[in-house]
């Protein structure tokens, strides 16, 4: 349950700012360590600002959207926005610079796979490079299991990843329960999903629980649908009476709503000059999956099941094994 999971202990922040903050933090302690190092070529210059990596990184999560949404079998939303979670928690502590996100992007979506039980063999994973050759695909994997408890590691080994998903059915069933005022509440669904889709874009779920924007994409999809689902929060969910509970969700909505307005696709003339420079920097002074091997998983458009761990310490201790 949220309440009690390592997601909203170590994972859910009190704004954006803070978010800001460790990214910064992350672009600087490469940049110094590489500076230190004494390796010829370092200057200043070489290295992406943060708000260039903050480009890549946007561009490389779309990838992995894209990846993920194009995945045969169809691969369930739940996954999917575990995988994008886990991409957007390494890149809170690390820099691109570091871990080229071409390779972290997709050993996040084989993790996603295996600890959400979506049940497909690592050749089917792979599989799904369709613009890679076969032994491309196989370079593809052998960095995928090289690295992967690299990034349940940088993940501090929490896997379990609680996404707006499953509220949302839960909150569509107590509207057709107890909320005679929406005729037809599934028709709100494709609205709903296409805002949870925006929304995983987003540093939300970073900063919400998943219940919050859960209601956030069913009160917007209401309002845009003409359905006014006010006295469904007052009456059906209580909050009439709890004043502070109620100012706290529409303040949430508020911020949500605000983050995905903020939030632009970059112009690909950024993305390409700024991946010149990262390819360099992965070139010259990288020791990670991308540079022990010369080619990888190179194209931008381009698992065997496990029982789900019920408690994060059991995935812990295997993981440690």
């Amino acid at each position: 349950m949220f309440h009690i999971s390592s997601q909203k202990k170590y994972w859910t922040f009190d704004n954006e700012e803070s978010l800001e903050q460790l990214r910064y933090e992350a672009n600087q302690k490469y940049r110094n360590k590489m500076l230190a190092s004494g390796k010829p070529g370092v200057s200043e210059a070489v290295f992406l600002e943060a708000h260039e990596e903050n480009v890549l990184f946007r561009h490389y999560e779309k990838r992995l959207l894209d990846f993920c949404n194009a995945f045969k079998p169809v691969m369930p939303k739940s996954v999917v926005g575990t995988a994008i979670m886990y991409f957007r928690r390494f890149y809170l502590n690390n820099s691109l610079m570091e871990y080229h996100p071409r390779t972290i992007m997709l050993i996040c979506a084989y993790l996603s796979c295996k600890v959400d039980e979506f049940n497909v063999s690592s050749t089917q994973f792979v599989g799904n490079l369709v613009q890679e050759s076969a032994a491309g695909q196989e370079r593809a994997l052998e960095q995928i299991l090289e690295y992967e408890l690299l990034l349940i590691q940088q993940l501090n080994f929490h896997l379990v990843v609680h996404t707006p998903y499953r509220p949302m059915e839960g909150l569509l069933i107590d509207i057709k329960t107890r909320y005679p005022l929406v005729e037809n509440p599934e028709s709100l669904r494709k609205s709903v999903d296409d805002f949870l889709t925006r929304v995983t874009l987003t540093d939300s779920g970073l900063l919400f629980p998943p219940s919050q924007i859960a209601m956030t994409a069913i009160l917007n999809s209401a309002s845009r649908a003409g359905l006014s689902m006010e006295s469904y929060l007052t009456e059906c969910m209580g909050l009439k009476e709890n004043k502070e509970t109620l100012f706290k969700m529409y303040d949430a909505m508020r911020r949500i709503k605000s983050l995905m307005k903020k939030y632009e696709l970059p112009k690909p003339d950024e993305v390409n000059a700024y991946k010149v420079k990262l390819e360099r920097v992965h070139a010259d002074f990288g020791t990670n999956a991308n540079t022990k091997r010369k080619r990888g998983y190179e194209d931008d458009d381009h698992v065997a099941k496990e029982p789900r761990m019920t408690e994060e310490e059991k995935y812990t201790a295997k993981a440690q094994s």
